[in-house]
């Protein structure tokens, strides 16, 4: 899989690819930044949900 910043750089750049191949490039983009969006959500979770049990514990 390519790296987010390589996903950046092929659209920055001038192409001579079709208008459907760049939208893709961007619903990959999205798709990315949704998953990296999730998992730092569910990390916040994972951590809150630590704390609670810790306090509940003492």
């Amino acid at each position: 899989m390519e790296s987010f910043e390589d996903l950046l750089n092929m659209l920055e750049r001038p192409a001579a690819k079709s208008g459907r191949a760049v939208k893709r490039k961007w619903r990959e983009i999205e798709a990315v930044k949704e998953r990296q969006r999730l998992r730092k959500e569910l990390e916040d979770i994972d951590l809150n949900l630590d704390d609670e049990l810790l306090e509940q514990l003492i």
